[in-house]
């Protein structure tokens, strides 16, 4: 089975997004999660572009020696040593170095020729390799440049130094099919002397399915985030990226070190740093990820929760699945519900109770216990009084 690096940017990309700032403390904490959870190199910032990033970088260096620690430079000599100087303390530095190739960033971005853009990405590899024997090129816009210059490109980083080649999909331009015959012809390029890596943004929802499709055509490492955070859409996200190797690998037969158990907690952590959670419906770690409302889902549940669940709550660590009783619930969850809150209703009562819910739910997004209880205790004290009991002997 082929084992697929993970390589987390949630506290470079990710935190490049709209409020999704860290403080340094947040950044050594986040790190130390990313850390347990078992990343196989960790994007700490981006050293020249501000003085904040080049002492969070200098800080995961220092208080997890054993962690390889990535830091960003542009292309540029002053970028390069600058991240080469965040990373002294580091025992396994890689030095993850950048430009775009495609000619429309070329053209009203950088203003330079396609010769003048290969020679500062051979220039900037053959530098970092002066400090580090782990450098990273990383080719902006790479869905959009000429396969052939790209292709030229990508032979003489490799050549002057670069261990692993990444070819983003930066703007989330790419389809699957498309980017797994990108992917495959610059696998077929480089052979072994190179890791090919894939860095996908979602600005068309894709870049999951990109990711995959890039494993696919031989890629073996994955530039992702927490949460899917990042630049505009977001990046991959880690954890569905890794559920989907996880449950799908009949089919997608690649592995990674990434304790799954511990996806839930990294979340939840890195929601509480910035100003805003996963949305509701959020793939593995959303709140309504193990939530099920309609009637005939929970009956399905509760009699076999692989009926509507690919995968455990405890798999990825969540707590447990919510059966949320609102006006599509039905009697099971409602019977279960009720159980669980320490009342055994009769066949009789539990349809009147049904009767109460399904009138109160018509009107609400959702009951809560109490309101459910307050609900039973009606019930009770409306129902019919029992039968006297007599007593023959004593």
């Amino acid at each position: 089975m082929s084992r697929i690096y993970i390589f987390d940017t949630t506290l470079r990309d990710g935190e490049q997004s709209p409020g999704c700032t860290m403080t340094q403390s947040e950044k050594l904490a986040m790190a130390e999660k990313l850390v347990d959870l078992g990343v196989d190199v960790l994007e700490a910032g981006f050293p020249i572009a501000s003085e904040g990033d080049f002492q969070a970088v200098d800080a995961v260096s220092r208080h997890f020696p054993w962690v390889e620690v990535a830091a960003l430079a542009r292309a540029s000599t002053g970028d390069v040593q600058y991240a080469a100087r965040a990373l002294e303390h580091a025992k396994r530095p890689r030095i993850h170095t950048f430009i775009a190739t495609s000619d429309i960033h070329l053209k009203y971005k950088l203003r330079k020729s396609r010769a003048q853009v290969f020679d500062d990405a051979v220039s900037a590899v053959s530098l970092a390799r002066s400090y580090t024997d782990d450098v990273e090129f990383s080719a902006e816009d790479a869905t959009r440049t000429d396969p052939d210059y790209l292709e030229q490109i990508c032979w003489a980083v490799v050549e002057a130094g670069a261990r692993t080649v990444n070819l983003p999909d930066t703007v989330g331009f790419s389809v699957p099919e498309e980017y797994k015959q990108l992917i495959s012809r610059m696998v077929n390029c480089l052979g072994d002397r190179a890791t090919v890596s894939v860095h996908c943004h979602d600005d068309l929802g894709l870049a999951v399915a990109n990711s995959l499709a890039a494993l696919e055509a031989g890629a073996r490492q994955i530039e992702c985030t927490i949460n899917g955070i990042g630049e505009r859409a977001g990046n991959a996200a880690l954890e569905e990226v890794v559920m989907a190797l996880k449950v799908r690998n009949d089919r997608l037969p690649f592995e990674t070190k990434i304790h799954s158990e511990k996806l839930y907690a990294t979340s939840q952590l890195l929601s509480s740093f910035i100003t805003f959670g996963p949305q509701p419906n959020k793939a593995i770690v959303g709140e309504n990820a193990f939530a099920h409302e309609a009637g005939i889902h929970q009956d399905g549940y509760l009699k076999e929760p692989t009926t509507y669940e690919i995968m455990t709550p405890a798999s990825v660590g969540v707590p447990e699945t919510r059966l949320v009783l609102g006006k599509h619930s039905g009697r099971h969850a409602l019977k279960k519900r009720a159980e669980d809150l320490g009342f055994s209703l009769s066949p009789q009562l539990l349809d009147e109770l049904y009767a109460r819910f399904t009138h109160a739910a018509d009107k609400k997004k959702g009951l809560r216990n109490e309101e459910i209880i307050a609900l039973v205790h009606d019930v009770l004290d409306s129902a019919p009084a029992a039968e006297p009991v007599s007593v023959d002997s004593l």
